[in-house]
């Protein structure tokens, strides 16, 4: 069955390359309670907290191993909790992990006020703390050495 030109005419529910072929299916792996977890330095590495989740990608590229800097340690803390978040938005009876949830936000919060007292504001609302505005002082984040931050 031809529809306009050169394209057949295909049922619902199928697609056209090859010509009516079936839609492709997605895999999502579901997660149970209490799943298994990466370090946080180890879950910005692979850009996943759950093992579980971490499955082969066409054409994936190891990350290298990230230094060990405050800078570093910060954003595997606010990776984490993003993880988290996400984990609880499915679960969210899961009272361990929300626990550790709130214990990574506490953590976050104590070293973000100790990075942006050592290295300045990593935020606009992080300059607001000060008694002058500082936002544009100084080199930014991206800009320390990896020995600095």
């Amino acid at each position: 069955m031809q529809s306009g030109g050169n394209r057949p005419s295909c049922p619902s529910g199928q697609g056209s390359l090859p010509a009516c072929g079936p839609f492709a299916v997605p895999f999502v792996v579901s997660q149970g309670t209490a799943p298994q977890r990466y370090s946080k330095t180890k879950a910005l590495e692979n850009g996943t907290l759950f093992p579980d989740l971490d499955l082969p990608f066409h054409l994936k590229v190891n990350a290298p191993q990230l230094a060990d800097t405050k800078l570093n340690q910060l954003r595997a803390l606010d990776f984490v909790i993003q993880e988290l978040g996400l984990y609880l938005d499915t679960h969210p009876n899961d009272s361990e992990a929300f626990a550790l949830f709130q214990n990574y936000v506490e953590l976050e919060k104590a070293a973000r006020e100790s990075y942006v007292e050592q290295h300045g504001p990593l935020t606009q609302n992080d300059a607001a703390l000060n008694s002058t505005y500082t936002w544009g002082n100084g080199p930014w984040p991206w800009q320390y050495s990896e020995e600095e931050a």
